[in-house]
């Protein structure tokens, strides 16, 4: 049961993992991000960032980077158990954790043959892009999922909790 606990590695071994697939002849797939609250959005984004690749691994901002970047009240669920949730799908293959606000430094330690972004993210913003595709690799970017987003359900369950605090439950579910 707690086989996919194993991909969740520290960034020497998953760049130990990495070099033997690349040695193998297989295109490594890099993504990243704070998947607070894993929604049906990121499983759509991560299933087509693997389609380009034998391999997906996926950097997750620690729960430090994480309010540093979007402030208090978030994470919603502590680092290692957004890591657990991200490693128990077939679809991913390795889980970084990166203190830093950006993965700089893994994209540099990992050198992925493609780099993997949402499409709100333009091109020559995407942290890391420049060094990929210097080293012969590609850059992706991923159409989000109209509409998904953890900053929409955190509203959404605020909304339905003010409501119902205020004595008018809400008519949705």
């Amino acid at each position: 049961m707690e086989d996919f606990l194993s991909k969740i590695k520290s960034c020497l071994d998953i760049k130990s993992f990495t070099d033997m697939l690349k040695g193998q002849g297989k295109r490594v797939v890099f993504t990243n991000g704070c998947f607070d609250l894993l929604h049906h959005g990121h499983i759509h984004y991560l299933s087509e960032a693997r389609s380009f690749g034998h391999c997906l691994i996926v950097g997750l901002n620690s729960d430090r980077s994480i309010r540093h970047i979007k402030g208090r009240g978030r994470p919603l669920l502590p680092q290692r158990a957004r890591a657990e949730l991200l490693a128990a799908l077939c679809f991913v293959d390795g889980v970084v954790i990166f203190d830093e606000d950006n993965p700089l430094t893994i994209i540099e330690c990992l050198m992925p043959q493609v780099l993997v972004k949402g499409a709100d993210w333009s091109e020559d913003t995407i942290v890391g892009a420049d060094i990929v595709k210097k080293a012969g690799g590609e850059v992706k970017r991923i159409p989000l999922v109209p509409g998904v987003s953890t900053t929409k359900i955190i509203r959404r369950i605020a909304s339905l909790h003010a409501a119902y605090n205020n004595g008018k439950p809400s008519s949705r579910p």
